[in-house]
């Protein structure tokens, strides 16, 4: 899926087929938590608490990140969020609010020291920058937890594009996930993605897979994921 595309389908998904937003945040925020369990169970975890720290961006792939962290604790993990500039637009506050209600932690600055990341978590959920982010023109904080990111060794899970990743081509310089989530319908930066692919999905009307010829694979059972 090009660039335009996920905006435009999801513009189609609000305005005639009458999804709101939050509705579909929540689809994809839960099937990125279950995306989680799958990659990475409670019983494979390699530390003693089943720590995983969420980074959340400004906009909506970090709204996404923070049901996928409500998700998480409902699995019994122990997530921390880290979401250093917080949207003021009241759907991503009602989100916010969702996960101190459930007293999931939010972290006040990330650590640059390395190790501390390492030695906290089993895992860091990139939920920072969507597929409408302008990847030339990164700006602080993200451009620092960028740095930050590619020097841990925890494995990295990132929801719908690696953050810093161009939508149209993979990255060579930016972060390596271990676990990529795509939303809808993979962009086509994930064509040479070599880790754990994941889609999250299937709630797309049929005429919509339709007009824009997704050709999406056939997901087992009743799951909502598929892996590639």
């Amino acid at each position: 899926m090009r660039k335009g595309e996920a905006a435009a389908i999801e513009t189609e998904l609000l305005r005639d087929y009458r999804f709101g937003q939050q509705q579909l945040i929540e689809i994809w925020g839960q099937a990125c938590a279950l995306a989680i369990t799958k990659a990475y169970p409670l019983s494979s975890l390699a530390k003693k608490q089943p720590t995983v720290l969420v980074i959340c961006g400004p906009d909506q792939n970090g709204s996404i990140g923070l049901v996928c962290a409500r998700h998480l604790r409902m699995f019994e993990y122990e997530p921390t969020i880290y979401h250093p500039k917080r949207s003021s637009h009241s759907l991503h506050q009602d989100f916010t609010v969702q996960c101190e209600k459930m007293d999931i932690p939010f972290l006040s600055y990330l650590p640059t020291e390395v190790q501390l990341i390492n030695d906290a978590y089993n895992l860091v959920i990139d939920a920072m920058l969507g597929p409408d982010a302008d990847c030339a023109n990164i700006k602080e904080p993200y451009s620092g937890i960028l740095v930050t990111l590619k020097q841990i060794k925890v494995p990295i899970a990132s929801v719908d594009v690696p953050s810093g990743w161009d939508v149209e081509e993979p990255s060579q310089e930016g972060i390596n996930p271990e676990v990529l989530i795509s939303l809808t319908a993979p962009k086509k930066c994930a064509m040479s993605f070599s880790g754990k692919h994941f889609l999250a999905g299937r709630f797309l009307p049929y005429d919509i897979q339709k007009k824009y010829e997704l050709n999406l694979p056939d997901y087992p059972g009743t799951d909502c994921l598929i892996e590639l």
